[in-house]
């Protein structure tokens, strides 16, 4: 299995898995020109290279291009009922996904497309719905776990099971309390269906984590309330309290937002 981040965060979030021949996206938040770029400079295209897509939920940064993909490409969205309604909902869409490009997935009930093994997982925040997705290809358990209003047991067992995992860590929390944003955006961001900080992060990290867990990337950082360098350090504080190193139980790195990251491969 292969994996790649196309972009994380407010801007725009969609991730691409690859195995043998077959391509997957999570997400399709960022903008469908520049999603083919990236394609192409991967020697890739959503026509010939692209089997599906997966979508957590029906926010703007995760679904922006999901209409064009679905209508100028043919490829098939798939997602909850719920959030296919809230894709239908969102003006910020300007192209809607026709009927029949929608596909319908359930928590808990695994979908295979080629060799990839899809399964969807109910995850806290402020939209219609929302899922976080394990992915199994290749004897390789990846999960991605982003927009989490807080922690639950189904969240914590996928990432115990977890071989490679993308985990939301949003914001600091003294930057987004001392911030300029509205009252309203803090409460909501930091409300149980809002998105969780470094520290929540880090110790479901700590907490979940198993020997079988290799590579971590911290996906969905704030622009504003949040920065990599203290992403990362409050992560490796927590989990050297643990007794868990990075880089040498497993690898840690930060996703960026607006550019693609290296194609890494899941082994």
């Amino acid at each position: 299995m292969k994996f790649i981040s196309l972009g994380s965060g407010s801007s725009g979030n969609c991730y691409l898995l690859q195995s043998g021949e077959t391509s997957i996206l999570l997400d399709a938040g960022i903008s469908i020109r520049s999603l083919k770029k990236y394609l192409k400079d991967l020697d890739m295209s959503l026509e010939d290279d692209v089997s599906a897509v997966f979508v957590t939920h029906d926010h703007a940064d995760h679904i922006k291009s999901v209409g064009n993909i679905a209508n100028e490409c043919g490829k098939t969205i798939y997602a909850t009922q719920l959030v296919h309604e809230g894709i239908a909902c969102n003006r910020c869409l300007k192209i809607q996904v026709p009927a029949n490009r929608m596909a319908f997935v359930e928590k808990g009930k695994p979908i295979e497309i080629g060799n990839f093994r899809i399964t969807p997982f109910d995850v806290p925040h402020d939209s219609r719905d929302c899922v976080g997705y394990v992915v199994e290809a290749d004897g390789v358990r990846f999960c991605l776990v982003t927009d989490v209003g807080h922690v639950t047991d189904t969240i914590r067992e996928q990432v115990g099971l977890a071989n490679y995992l993308v985990l939301e860590s949003n914001h600091d929390v003294n930057m987004l309390l001392m911030g300029k944003y509205s009252a309203f955006l803090k409460d909501r961001i930091s409300s149980d269906k809002g998105h969780l900080n470094n520290e929540q992060a880090a110790y479901l990290l700590a907490e979940s984590a198993t020997p079988q867990l290799r590579h971590v990337w911290l996906c969905h950082l704030s622009e504003e309330n949040n920065h990599p360098v203290l992403a990362r350090k409050t992560a490796e504080a927590v989990l050297r309290q643990h007794g868990i190193i990075p880089g040498v139980d497993f690898e840690l790195d930060i996703l960026k937002r607006k550019t693609p990251s290296e194609f890494y491969s899941l082994t």
